[in-house]
């Protein structure tokens, strides 16, 4: 009973009208359409498979109204970071083994009980990176929170990469469509910028925080390129760190696997630049030059964080999304991602 008032406790009260679908919340979360399809809510809970449709939606309450006009649909999960809305065929009460915690998930369906199997985040294991949450049976790439050492009592917002290489990678930077402008200050560049679900930049400081502390290990840095004719290439550094301070790139020598080759390790050992704090060693402001942010020496083999450029074409001044071992000086490329996984200790 101390378990159920608190998980109530825990619920806002709030409501929702949308489409003549009504999100209520009074004690117990219900999603209302008609006297036939009234859903009720359990937070940090998933049902897994039994989905047979997955769907991007705005909200919780479009999930439910997809669910109410599907004859198939007996429950759905929502999930509130990525808004993936998953519609099941069976429910919990069906299949209680296959009723699982999910940090971020809520799971509806027609049972008024169901609500009392809600999960507080205080009742969910504290995983402190992608790697541990993977190896709990988290398969899913998306949004997570994770509480890694070095951050006292707060979390982290990351997107993990549970798929690439055999999963488990905190992605710190993403350009895919050029929705996000990556020309910014230090500032930004420190506490980070952009979109979880879209492009981003961690942030220096949560990668200095993130690799400074050695109970997890040494990191590996993987960086994934893709062209304009959707070819893919890679390349992976073992000891990947950012230091405190100017976050300097320190990195080992690159997988002679890797298939992008290497265009890393001249920056390795030397400061972040942007365009307001010029710490690279040559007479000109790289970042400024090149339209940037990055570990410029003098200047760049690379440059992630260049000028997006809506074809490879584009970029004859060299100011792109740059990986020169790759595509060369003048080409700037459709999308990358640079993401570290910790590779224990």
């Amino acid at each position: 009973m101390a378990i159920r008032i608190l998980v109530l406790n825990l619920i806002c009260i709030t409501s929702l009208v949308f489409q003549g679908a009504i999100l209520s919340v009074s004690g117990v979360e219900t999603l209302s359409y008609t006297s036939e399809h009234t859903f009720y809510a359990a937070e940090n809970r998933a049902l897994r498979e039994f989905t047979y449709a997955i769907k991007t939606v705005r909200s919780r309450v479009i999930c439910g109204r997809e669910c109410s006009m599907d004859e198939h649909c007996k429950s759905f999960n929502f999930n509130e970071c990525s808004k993936m809305c998953e519609l099941n065929l069976l429910t919990r009460r069906e299949h209680p083994k296959d009723f699982i915690a999910t940090q971020g998930s809520v799971y509806f369906d027609a049972d008024e009980d169901t609500p009392l199997y809600s999960l507080a985040d205080s009742f969910l294991i504290r995983y402190r990176s992608c790697k541990m949450l993977l190896d709990a049976g988290y398969h899913s790439s998306g949004i997570y929170t994770i509480y890694p050492e070095g951050f006292g009592k707060h979390s982290l917002r990351v997107y993990c990469d549970m798929e690439t290489d055999g999963g488990g990678w905190i992605v710190f930077q993403r350009r895919q469509d050029g929705s996000v402008d990556f020309y910014r200050n230090w500032a930004e560049y420190q506490s980070g910028f952009g979109d979880l679900s879209g492009e981003f930049w961690l942030g220096n400081d949560n990668l200095v925080t993130l690799t400074s502390n050695d109970s997890q290990g040494t990191w590996e840095l993987r960086v994934d390129l893709e062209d304009w004719e959707g070819k893919t290439s890679w390349a992976k550094y073992p000891d990947f760190q950012i230091s405190p301070g100017n976050y300097n790139l320190n990195i080992g020598r690159h997988d002679a696997s890797n298939t992008a080759g290497d265009s890393l390790r001249r920056h390795r050992g030397h400061p972040f630049s942007t365009k307001d704090r010029d710490n690279d060693v040559s007479e000109r402001n790289c970042a400024q030059s090149y339209h940037g942010a990055w570990w410029f020496r003098s200047c760049l083999l690379s440059n992630l964080n260049g000028r997006y450029y809506p074809d490879e074409h584009a970029a004859g001044d060299r100011l792109g999304v740059c990986w020169q071992s790759w595509k060369g000086d003048f080409y700037s490329l459709k999308a990358c991602q640079m993401k570290i996984r910790a590779m224990g200790p």
